[in-house]
């Protein structure tokens, strides 16, 4: 509105139209916009009752609100310098004001507390609020939460004051984070461990941060952060045990139970739980593990804090578990996930009641300067696209830096909103340890060489205050570092052993999954009785309720399914699966791009009333107290909304949480998450996932985009049982492969390769009966064969070229070939495949056929286990290969060629 106001305050007119919203004010306070609200109560008025206020006092109206927009650009936050940035935007002759204008006296100035004050009061006062050490950026923010700002930075932060304990505090925290990067900088000479020297502020702000927290009912914080300073964020912060971190550095730690496949991290990726003890109660603290690929644990945290809120019961306000993201000043502004992340805040799926984002902006992205990391300003700026506020604090002022994480911690739980700290400040040495940062930014360093460290400062400032002297100062150091050295010496004569991971709290009952586990059948059959109620509450439909008239014959459909009179396609076999482990006490949560309804059609998990559009979901009938089926359309992004679901699953194991492709091609936009997270988090981290990718797949002339989901890229990271790889043929096996998953006792990824043509195939079929009875079968003999003798070709197929081959077969009257379908891929079921080699004692060939080019799809990973079990069986049979040759790209884009190809394939299978 203060942009609005420039435009009036010009001539007569307008102030007769300020005039009469004043009136309109007056008999209703609230009609008017919050601005306009804010401008009258500020102002005094004539004995008529008019407002009295000249065209001059809405001049400095204007300079007032110009502040409130601009003043952070004049803040004194960079401490590099000492000299803040002029901003034209605040020069007096903007709004008809002069120097002469200084010492006259303005009623306006009530609102800024100064009633009656000069204009040189006025704004000292502005200045005092927005250009000091610390300020803020709200006027992209709701009008509500503006006024929440200018209240909060033009008082001062009434509610935030430090005691002299609590500044003793501050120091003893800062004096911590000092003391072990010197430490660590002396007796480790050049070792990375990406310090926080420089950003020191850090520790005590999240000291604070729990305290405040606490205060305000949290009970729980998730935090995520990249490698800087999180050596020290892990002793300092999170208390692990610096013997341990010094072991780290001496060389490899042995786990106290010695696990084959953990392969272990760096020690500045490493993770960490710890309870906190506050004087308002306990608060448990997840430091979440996290690879170098910066930003990429951002939504994984989200994830972990909207389960840990769901377990608490926490999911209305959403104010006992708080997220907080610590962020580096490039990385903030380059990477794209951060965005995404931001864009989930306020979904239904995805919000967690605002995050605190921390930015340890040292002004330097590993050696690329501001100007050539971004196009913004500030590295926050991307935070201004979504209303977020940003508050600035210099990180050589610890007591503005605190007193910013007190206004975070608060405007987060008042307003449920998303905040974001730039915390200003310097790298002391290089991006690592062993870095020379003279090379790219010579004229820095050599500010940086003569600057103080924030422990000299503020113990300065401490002593002239009298709040502590100079011995209580000095001797914070020297005993911790005494301290730290008889730790250093105890770990060089018994270095402390990694703990492996307990399931304890929600993992209770579960354990490691290793081969023997993997190959262990699960009962994964159902009443079947009981899967037909389901069934008919899938068919359901409230009275009244208006269907789409292709839903009619859809429900119909259902319902016979479920009565037995007709078969179950792919989708009813799916939602049978959620609804049996509902059923059961299992919750569900199911998300991506249209997955409500399906990218193909084929879920239609939701009905919606078309004269009304209410929505009736069928499974959510089935919830409980303790159970949910929690379906969701995402944001339109594979990184972040993947990234959200890891978080989620490994939270909260009871679970059964799912990610769904629009298309499985789409699937490599997250293939940061695949490859650090969901492939290497057991090996790296002892981090277990249950997360299931459901990703369509299958050639049918869509071209390159719209053909693979990339199952080679799967398959190569296929390794030490860290997760499961299936291709499925027909609706019972997915569903016992989703019953599978959390039937099991422990935990592995699974990535389904779910089919689109198989959706609605008239042979892709099961009763109710056989999905019922069965399990889940990692290969699919061939049943249709009366004669195994006769065999002298097996063909091992994936998917649905299954029946197009079967198709081909029947049509030649084929008895002599052996279609046996490879359901699950990875891990190999080596025995089971051997058992069906061995029921084909005549066999000459053994082929694979795939779909896919020869250098993607299974061959390259089969291949070697194919080789390996016939040498073991010591069989004379060739193996060999049919498909497409090696390419570039996944598929044609022209439909004939595909078919051409398809063709040949099919027919090549027979012939060779």
């Amino acid at each position: 509105m203060h942009e609005v106001l420039r435009g009036y305050y010009m001539n007569h007119l307008n102030l007769e139209y300020i005039e009469s919203l004043y009136n309109q004010f007056k008999k209703s306070p609230d009609s008017v916009d919050l601005e306009w609200k804010r401008f009258f109560e500020g102002v005094e008025f004539m004995k008529d009752g008019s407002l009295g206020v000249s065209e001059k006092e809405l001049d400095v109206y204007n300079l007032i609100n110009a502040y409130r927009t601009y003043g952070h650009y004049e803040a004194d936050i960079d401490p590099l310098t000492n000299t803040p940035a002029h901003n034209d935007q605040l020069n007096l002759n903007k709004f008809n004001l002069t120097e002469k204008d200084l010492d006259q006296t303005f009623q306006i100035g009530s609102i800024v507390s100064k009633p009656n004050a000069t204009l040189k009061e006025i704004i000292a006062h502005l200045r005092a609020a927005y250009c000091g050490k610390i300020t803020a950026q709200f006027a992209e923010a709701l009008p509500e939460v503006r006024n929440w700002f200018i209240k909060e930075f033009e008082q001062n932060s009434p509610s935030f004051k430090l005691s002299a304990d609590d500044k003793k505090e501050i120091l003893k925290s800062v004096t911590r984070a000092e003391s072990l990067e010197k430490f660590i900088h002396t007796r480790y000479v050049g070792t990375k461990r990406f310090s926080v020297e420089g950003a020191d502020a850090t520790l005590p702000m999240m000291d604070h941060m729990v305290t405040r927290a606490s205060s305000l009912g949290v009970t729980e914080i998730v935090i995520g952060m990249a490698h800087r300073g999180r050596v020290n964020v892990l002793a300092n912060f999170m208390g692990k045990d610096v013997g341990t971190m010094f072991a780290d550095f001496n060389g490899p730690t042995e786990l106290e139970k010695p696990l084959d496949d953990y392969d272990g991290d760096v020690k500045y990726h490493l993770g960490y739980n710890k309870t906190k003890e506050t004087p308002t109660g306990k608060v448990d603290c997840h430091l979440a593990f996290n690879p170098s690929h910066l930003e990429a644990v951002g939504p994984v945290v989200l994830g972990m804090a909207r389960a840990a809120q769901r377990k608490l019961k926490d999911t209305k306000d959403r104010k006992q578990v708080v997220p907080l993201i610590i962020h580096g000043d490039a990385a903030f502004a380059g990477q794209g996930v951060v965005l995404e992340s931001l864009q989930m805040a306020h979904v239904r799926g995805y919000a967690v009641g605002g995050t605190i984002h921390l930015i340890i902006d040292n002004q330097v992205g590993f050696t690329t300067n501001p100007e050539n990391a971004r196009s913004a300003h500030y590295s926050s700026d991307v935070a201004k696209a979504l209303a977020i506020p940003v508050i600035h604090c210099n990180g050589d002022d610890a007591e503005s830096c605190v007193r910013a994480m007190d206004i975070a911690v608060r405007y987060r739980q008042e307003w449920g909103r998303d905040i974001v700290i730039t915390l200003t400040c310097y790298r002391r040495f290089g991006h690592n340890e062993g870095d020379e940062p003279a090379f790219t930014q010579p004229l820095m360093y050599d500010i940086i060489k003569k600057h103080p460290t924030l422990r000299e400062i503020y113990s300065k400032q401490l002593v002239s205050a009298n709040v502590a002297d100079q011995n209580f100062t000095e001797s914070l150091l020297t005993d911790r570092m005494s301290d730290l050295q008889k730790i250093y010496d105890t770990t060089k004569v018994q270095a402390p052993k990694v703990k492996t991971f307990k399931f304890e709290g929600a993992w209770a009952g579960l354990k490691k999954g290793y081969t023997e586990d993997m190959e262990k059948p699960v009962k994964t059959s159902v009443d079947l009785a009981t899967l037909q109620k389901i069934g008919e509450q899938i068919a359901s439909v409230p009275a009244g309720f208006n269907l789409h008239p292709k839903l009619v014959k859809l429900v119909n459909e259902r319902k016979d399914a479920a009565s037995g009179k007709s078969t179950c396609d792919w989708g009813m076999a799916e939602l049978l699966a959620y609804g049996s482990l509902l059923n059961e006490g299992t919750s569900v949560r199911l998300t991506g791009q249209d997955c409500v309804r399906g990218t193909f059609t084929h879920r239609q998990s939701g009905y919606y009333d078309t004269k009304t559009n209410e929505s009736h979901f069928p499974l959510k009938q089935l919830n409980s107290e303790n159970t949910n089926f929690c379906v969701y359309d995402s944001i339109l992004s594979e990184y972040a909304v993947m990234g959200f679901e890891y978080g989620n699953s490994i939270t909260d194991p009871s679970f059964l949480t799912l990610w769904e492709a629009q298309f499985g091609d789409f699937a490599n936009g997250a293939q940061i998450i695949i490859d650090q997270f969901l492939a290497a988090g057991e090996s790296k981290w002892q981090q277990m996932s249950g997360l299931v990718l459901l990703l369509p797949h299958g050639y049918e002339g869509q071209g390159p985009e719209h053909s693979s989901a990339r199952l080679e890229r799967f398959l190569q990271l296929s390794a030490q049982n860290n997760m499961s790889v299936v291709n499925l043929t027909t609706p019972s096996q997915i569903f016992h492969a989703l019953r599978r998953q959390m039937k099991r006792d422990f935990r592995k990824p699974l990535v389904v390769m779910s089919p689109k043509q198989l959706l609605r195939h008239p042979r892709a079929t099961s009763t109710i009966a056989e999905i019922a009875a069965g399990t889940f079968e990692e290969v699919l003999a061939d049943k249709l064969l009366t004669d195994n003798s006769k065999v002298e070709k097996v063909v091992f197929v994936s998917g649905k070229l299954y029946y197009e081959l079967l198709e081909q077969r029947e049509k030649l009257n084929d008895t002599k070939t052996a279609l046996v379908r490879l359901e699950q891929i990875s891990p190999f079921p080596h025995w089971k495949v051997k058992e069906i080699m061995k029921s084909y004692p005549n066999a000459k060939k053994v082929l694979w056929a795939q779909e896919e080019p020869q250098n993607m799809g299974a061959f390259n990973y089969v291949y070697f286990k194919f080789a390996s079990l016939l040498t073991e069986m010591s069989s004379k049979a060739q193996f060999g290969y049919v498909g497409r040759p090696d390419r570039a790209s996944p598929a044609t884009g022209s439909v004939y060629r595909h078919k051409a190809e398809q063709t040949e394939i099919i027919e090549k299978v027979f012939k060779v």
